[in-house]
């Protein structure tokens, strides 16, 4: 008997994007039928596009799947076709064992109803009897950390407390195959590390799980195999390390420089546009960056709204998307105009490795009003070889930090007497 749980062969998801042109008042849907009975019994222009297109895989008991790409790639429309939530519209797909998917923050939990009951109800619609259910209430409750609001109705949960109870109920009621979306990231560090390793303790149990995340880390600790979707098609597939680090290499060409010069198509709304963000690398007329060159960054936008208490920070992300860390100069007020400000990196703080930097800014203190993703992208160099070390330093960050070094005793030195190896 063949141990393959999913199967899939030509998966395609076509959608249709909506009617082309702005939509009509009745007033000119009358008009236009009274002018033109012919011209309105005509089928207005539909545009479609492919959300997933001619993907195949196979996923064999106890692997663990993991879906890479940007967003808008496919991932989680592969999800939902596995999950049987939408339907193909080309292709076919086939999973033998009992599927629990966690897609959405909450999916399948009532509002109206307590923790408890959505407990149960989830449970039940998994395929669990009550006993099992019983015996599995308190781990459950534990885990997801809600042991004091377990009899409230769910809607007055805060996004952390519902994705905490609706992972723990799929995670502890035992499913043959785990289908996970992003939706981790909604709780805080401390909640997505028990979750990954909730998930890792499933995996070892033998049962299969697809995961999607942009946490590349996690990805390479706890996947068997990975598929790296781009438009909707699969680019590479096979060993986990191997297909993020293509996938990271792809995706990181340095753009040291981005200008939107039309001001109508800038990011931003009518209260402030981002105007251009530079890096500005401090050498000696050399292009190359490495972890020795102080960085400036420097970022421009117009600010239409004259006295608004604005804040421009800079979140900047390493090619694992993680945060290495967020910048910002505070909340202060700016007259109405276009406005640059520039922050300085120093040398010797930045590992060697592919960067880029989010921009966001916020009013008053709290309220977000523009966040533009990727803005600029740079590569750090070594600079020089380290002693005989050729391999990569580990940390997102290399500080040169000061070390003070002492000698506490000289007297009570012992020699040793035979030769000491390694």
């Amino acid at each position: 008997m063949s141990d393959v749980v999913i199967r899939a062969e030509g998966l395609g998801k076509r959608y249709r994007r909506g009617l082309t042109g702005p939509p009509e008042t009745l007033r000119d849907a009358l008009t236009r039928i009274v002018g033109s009975p012919l011209a309105a019994m005509r089928r207005p222009t539909q545009e479609h596009f492919w959300a997933l297109r001619d993907v195949g895989l196979e996923v064999r008991h106890g692997e663990v799947l993991g879906l890479i790409g940007r967003n808008g790639a496919g991932k989680t429309t592969l999800l939902k076709i596995l999950s049987r939530i939408t339907r193909p519209t080309t292709g076919w797909a086939e999973i033998h064992g009992r599927v629990r998917s966690l897609l959405e923050v909450g999916t399948g939990f009532h509002g109206e109803l307590s923790g408890r009951e959505n407990t149960y109800l989830s449970g039940s619609i998994l395929g669990m009897s009550k006993s099992e259910i019983d015996r599995k209430f308190d781990e459950i409750v534990a885990f997801a950390e809600v042991d004091k609001f377990i009899d409230t109705p769910v809607k007055h949960y805060s996004s952390g407390m519902y994705v905490r109870l609706a992972f723990a109920v799929a995670a502890h009621l035992e499913p043959e195959i785990l289908l996970v979306d992003e939706v981790l990231a909604v709780g805080d560090a401390s909640f997505q590390k028990k979750c990954l390793g909730k998930m890792g303790d499933v995996a070892k149990a033998g049962r299969t799980i697809v995961f999607v995340s942009h946490n590349m880390t996690a990805l390479r600790r706890m996947c068997t195999c990975a598929i790296w979707l781009e438009g909707g098609r699969a680019l590479d597939s096979g060993d986990p390390g191997e297909v993020i680090d293509h996938y990271l290499q792809k995706n990181t060409v340095s753009t040291l420089e981005t200008v939107w010069p039309d001001d109508a198509t800038a990011p931003g709304n009518e209260r402030v546009r981002l105007r251009s963000v530079r890096v500005i690398p401090e050498t000696d007329g050399s292009d190359l960056i490495t972890v020795h060159t102080p960085l400036k960054i420097e970022f421009t936008y117009w600010n239409y709204v004259p006295e608004a208490i604005l804040n421009v920070s800079m979140i900047v992300y390493n090619i694992e998307e993680v945060c290495v860390f967020n910048s910002g100069p505070g909340h202060a007020t700016r007259p109405a105009g276009l406005i640059r400000q520039t922050v300085t990196i120093p040398q010797d703080f930045l590992n060697a490795g592919s960067y880029y930097v989010n921009v966001m800014i916020v009013r008053d203190a709290s309220v977000g009003i523009l966040l533009q993703t990727n803005a600029v992208c740079f590569e750090v160099g070594e600079g020089e070889v380290i002693g005989n070390w050729y391999g990569k330093i580990p940390g997102a960050v290399r500080p040169k930090l000061p070390w003070k070094t002492e000698i506490i005793d000289r007297q009570n030195v012992v020699t040793p007497t035979a030769p000491v190896s390694g």
